[in-house]
């Protein structure tokens, strides 16, 4: 993602911007296996696997599917890796991969996922996601 305008916190430090992402798999064993890697790796935060009915055209046809949807909470720095990771590890030929800039959050939550999502910052058993 192009970067935008920086953010800063109440005492002048630069913080990361939260994004939701969304990714669309054919399976409940793909869902899953996506989403503990994307965890296991500090991608995201916390993956919500959702189960939608899709309608899209593709090569010229109308298709209709049952999918898991992955709704996963991280933050912008991170669409980059989550995008190549999502590809290398998806059965899709074009997966869907769009992200969403979070335009409001609580600040509990908010400071939850950017520990989560950074290497080496201390993650709070909050139990939130």
């Amino acid at each position: 993602m192009p970067p935008d305008r920086v953010l800063y916190d109440k005492r002048g430090e630069e913080i990361e911007k939260l994004i939701v992402i969304y990714v669309t798999c054919g399976s409940d064993e793909e869902a899953g296996e996506l989403s503990n890697g994307l965890i296991s790796n500090r991608l995201a935060a916390c993956v919500n696997i959702a189960d939608v009915k899709s309608v899209f055209e593709w090569k010229g046809k109308i298709e209709k599917e049952n999918e898991r949807l992955l709704i996963i909470k991280s933050i912008r720095s991170n669409f980059d890796k989550i995008e190549k990771y999502v590809r290398a590890n998806h059965s899709y030929e074009c997966p869907e991969i769009i992200a969403i800039e979070v335009t409001a959050a609580s600040e509990n939550y908010a400071s939850w996922v950017r520990s989560a999502c950074l290497p080496g910052k201390n993650i709070e058993d909050s139990g939130e996601g």
